[in-house]
């Protein structure tokens, strides 16, 4: 190739890269005319619809042509509808923090990077700070692929009025982060899932090493910024964040290890055509319990993409069941089983139908 021939191709991008600009300059200006036009109908309005961003998902990838991924372009298009979003109100979204951790990776891979971030402590916190409208939205994780469910979040489903709006996907690739060689480790903290999703390839490289569980994997990384005996289980990002080292990549024991985190909000959101239903279900301890509970789901044809049993707290050996199938609350499959399951069942709530990932 020569020199005017690379010259030439430079400038048609320079020209691409114009256009898009423009256009994206023009769909900004029509999400402000989207601004004025919701406050003269509604006082407090709402502008982040998880229905219409699935639709404009669905077909960024229907159209896409190549050569970029579907994954790629998506992710350029959740950043333009996430610096739209700020100008008609910037979200704010609560998450176990502090920063650097996985599930603000997941805040961001849903909302983009225009948003304003709400780290808290505890799982707990996320809901409260929803619940009371400090927070718009709220992210947290519901199950991983190696471990199964996350014990505090499903607790504090029984008790939230809180409704789940959206759901994210994230792979989890652990390393380990430390100022110091791999010889010189007398400690781990991370997260007890990080801990457990890592177990084999800790107990094959440094199983005399003393293992302390923390509440989140960047705290586990602040912890160890200041001391040259400490590592930690952590993101990539966390290591950037606190200036460790990773002198230990991609750990886990599973390589397609994977976390599922829940989107809270106070909002109900509408069929989209492709949804999740989650559940609480509960039933008196009995023979046939388990049986009634699955059998409307099977004679209305609803597949049931999981179920997982917690005590209930409310007496010994007294369980509830969190459950999730295909399909909107509205669906009529799904409504007839819903029907049907309340002559069995002693709580039915519902904690949410929205767009499957």
């Amino acid at each position: 190739m020569s020199d005017s021939n690379l010259t030439n191709i430079r400038t048609q991008i320079d020209k691409i890269d114009i256009q898009i600009q423009e256009f994206i300059t023009r769909r900004a200006n029509l999400a402000e005319e989207v601004k004025r036009e919701k406050y003269a109908l509604e006082k407090k309005p709402n502008f982040y619809r998880p229905k219409r961003e699935a639709e404009i998902l669905r077909n960024v990838k229907q159209r896409n042509q190549g050569p970029l991924s579907d994954k790629t372009l998506m992710l350029i298009f959740q950043e333009i509808m996430s610096g739209c979003l700020e100008l008609q109100k910037p979200l704010k979204i609560a998450f176990l923090g502090p920063s650097g951790t996985y599930t603000q990776t997941a805040v961001h891979k849903k909302f983009g990077h225009s948003v304003q971030n709400l780290p808290q402590t505890t799982i707990d916190e996320v809901f409260r700070e929803v619940e009371a409208g400090v927070a718009d939205y709220g992210v947290v994780p519901v199950e991983n692929s190696t471990e199964g469910g996350v014990n505090q979040t499903l607790e504090c489903f029984v008790t939230t009025p809180l409704k789940i709006c959206g759901e994210i996907e994230l792979p989890i690739h652990h390393h380990l982060l430390a100022n110091s060689e791999l010889a010189n480790i007398k400690r781990v903290y991370s997260h007890p899932q990080s801990l457990a999703q890592c177990r084999s390839w800790l107990d094959s490289h440094i199983m005399s090493v003393q293992r302390i569980p923390v509440s989140s994997n960047a705290e586990a990384a602040k912890l160890v910024m200041e001391d040259t005996e400490a590592a930690a289980i952590a993101s990539n990002t966390a290591a950037e964040i606190y200036q460790l080292d990773i002198i230990a990549s991609r750990i886990e024991d599973e390589v397609n290890n994977t976390t599922r985190f829940a989107v809270l909000s106070h909002q109900d959101v509408s069929s989209t055509g492709n949804d999740k239903t989650s559940l609480l279900l509960a039933n008196p301890n009995k023979s046939g319990t388990l049986y009634h509970l699955l059998e409307p789901f099977a004679k209305n044809n609803v597949n049931m993409t999981r179920i997982e049993s917690r005590p209930s707290r409310q007496g010994i050996w007294e369980y509830v069941f969190f459950a999730d199938i295909e399909g909107h609350y509205t669906d009529e499959n799904v409504a007839n089983s819903l029907q049907a399951l309340q002559k069995h069942t002693s709580l039915i709530k519902l904690l949410g139908s929205y767009p499957r990932t």
